[in-house]
């Protein structure tokens, strides 16, 4: 990383959720990353590995909400993405192949890894997909080691810590301590931190005030101005930031 990161895109141009996805154009969708180009917005996507190995880019860990099905997205290979529709929608599950292939270096990719498992297989994949790709693209997760893998393997490979305060969401404790309080510096070492504008501001990200700080993600104009006042960037839906 040769470039400033605080004079990268990183921190100047706007980060649009899962693409910029609308009722017609549903999350992580081709549709909603062929809009955010459109409209020249970075794009926040999410990745996992399915049972054959496959890299999709799909968030949740089941089918329920966005395909209608009672089914955990691990389980699913590649033969079954086409009969994945989104929201109702001609839209399907698309491999991170095929959203490497559309994006193409138009826009930068800001890549969340969905990681719950163990590691290093769909990292190393994923490296293997993007160690050759021409575009700008930086990595995130929750999972600190995760981002572990890529700092030995991958150094040169932006990479940013995702944390909150994880209310109601299914931790363990110790899981919620460490990461809320940001205590990941000797495992994931970021190069910037993605914070849940709902716990912005706060004193765990004051003490990396040498890093950028992201906020996620802000979902409305007023958001966007408390946004800007306590971080360096927004990952963004639901609406365009005016300045």
């Amino acid at each position: 990383m040769e470039e400033n990161i605080f004079d990268s895109w990183i921190c100047n141009r706007c980060i649009a959720h899962r693409g910029l996805h609308n009722e017609n154009l549903p999350e992580n969708s081709l549709g909603a990353f062929e809009n955010a180009i459109k409209n020249n917005y970075p794009i926040e996507l999410d990745v996992r590995i399915i049972a054959d190995g496959t890299l999709v880019v799909f968030h949740d860990e089941d089918l329920k909400r966005v395909c209608g099905l009672d089914r955990y997205s691990n389980t699913l290979t590649k033969h079954d993405l086409p009969n994945c529709k989104l929201l109702n929608t001609s839209y399907v599950i698309p491999t991170f192949d095929e959203v490497l292939n559309l994006v193409n270096g138009q826009v930068p990719l800001l890549i969340e890894i969905k990681q719950n498992g163990k590691i290093n297989e769909l990292e190393s994949k994923l490296y293997e997909k993007l160690k050759d790709y021409k575009g700008e693209f930086a990595i995130e997760s929750f999972n600190p080691f995760s981002l572990e893998w890529f700092k030995i393997n991958a150094p040169h490979i932006m990479r940013g810590q995702l944390s909150s305060f994880f209310k109601g969401v299914k931790l363990s404790y110790a899981k919620k301590y460490f990461l809320k309080h940001l205590k990941i510096e000797k495992i994931s070492k970021p190069h910037f931190i993605a914070y849940d504008i709902d716990n912005l501001p706060n004193r765990y990200v004051r003490k990396y005030k040498h890093l950028p700080l992201l906020a996620w993600t802000v979902k409305s104009q007023q958001q966007y101005i408390k946004a800007v006042q306590v971080s360096d960037n927004v990952i963004f839906e639901g609406f365009e930031p005016k300045i």
